[in-house]
């Protein structure tokens, strides 16, 4: 009898080992209740962390519009993420234009009470009221080119906009005191009043001109809303109101930068102007080769688009998201456009 007791209890022991091994290497069963489940312990690998398995996602993208060349790099790195990762269903969409206000808050609104959207991707137009939409929001939330004031959103991925907007304001000034300008005044052409990234934009290019020793102009701000046809009604004023010339013209994006040097040209007293923009886009390249648009700081809508989706993937899979990722910025001017330009071209083929 001993003998046999023995026997069960061995065979027992084997049996309990062999059903802790079973799992190793195994797939792991998501919590029924939709959270986050652990992940295994870093291998030391540098490759980005992708949707794996049986997984799938789908990633709701909200961008302030889709209507514009920068917001077409920021879509094209959202949709590149999609064909690296099958398993992850990007869908984006956007206002038609960055005043449709309206229409971007029943967009998010919609998408936030869509029971089949596993994660969200929002550049909002304001986002003040983008945060009372969110507020309860148990899902990923990544903010993209304009940050969102909420503890519902996780990490905001974008330009650190106003050390970008500084990194511009030094290289116009620069350029300006190359071109024979002895007193460095600027004027900003804005885009819409009271938004972040703009008023963000803004303080960075004041800091700029200033420590080069020139002159913000600030209580003669124009605001254009981000479009290229209401700039040129700014570009009107700035010569009726200096006849004399202006030294730097700034402008929130490369629209209203274009747009205003077009308006200048053939008006000898803004012969020298900077023109300055923001983005680096191709038609900025095109302009900045051809003679109109000055130089440009450059920011990087592909990376950012694909960066946030791949943030909220990370943040499905259990992974703590840093608040911010810097895309980082980066003057072109005409010696190096080209070379900016064939990189964008690559983006979209």
């Amino acid at each position: 009898m001993k003998k046999f007791l023995a026997l069960m209890l061995t065979l027992a022991m084997a049996l309990s080992l062999a059903a802790c091994g079973g799992d190793k290497g195994g797939e792991t069963t998501p919590p029924a209740d939709g959270g986050q489940q652990s992940q295994p312990a870093d291998t030391g690998s540098d490759a980005e962390p992708a949707a794996t398995g049986d997984e799938s996602y789908n990633i709701s993208v909200i961008l302030k519009t889709t209507a514009s060349e920068y917001w077409g790099y920021v879509v094209a790195g959202a949709n590149a993420y999609q064909k690296d990762h099958p398993n992850v269903t990007v869908n984006v969409k956007g206002a038609t234009s960055e005043t449709a206000y309206d229409e971007q808050l029943n967009m998010i609104e919609t998408d936030m009470n869509n029971a089949d959207i596993d994660g969200y991707v929002i550049a909002p137009l304001q986002a003040d009221m983008v945060t009372t939409i969110i507020a309860g929001q148990t899902k990923p939330i990544v903010a993209v080119d304009t940050d969102i004031d909420a503890p519902e959103v996780l990490s905001f991925v974008g330009t650190g906009n106003e050390a970008a907007g500084k990194l511009g304001g030094e290289a116009a000034a620069k350029l300006a005191k190359e071109r024979g300008w002895e007193e460095i005044k600027c004027i900003e052409i804005c885009g819409v009043q009271g938004d972040s990234t703009n008023e963000a934009r803004k303080a960075g290019y004041k800091a700029g001109i200033e420590a080069a020793g020139g002159i913000f102009l600030e209580d003669e701000t124009q605001y254009a809303n981000a479009e290229a046809n209401q700039a040129v009604a700014c570009m009107e004023a700035i010569m009726q109101n200096h006849p004399e010339g202006i030294a730097v013209i700034c402008a929130n994006n490369d629209d209203m930068a274009m747009a205003a040097a077009r308006t200048a040209a053939g008006n000898p007293a803004y012969e020298n102007t900077v023109f300055l923009g923001f983005d680096g886009i191709q038609s900025a390249c095109n302009s900045i080769l051809a003679g109109e648009e000055t130089m440009s700081v450059c920011q990087e809508g592909y990376n950012m688009g694909y960066e946030s989706v791949a943030s909220v993937v990370r943040a499905l899979q259990g992974e703590t998201l840093d608040e911010f990722v810097d895309a980082g910025a980066s003057i072109v001017d005409p010696d190096t456009a080209q070379a900016r330009l064939e990189q964008l071209q690559g983006y979209l083929a």
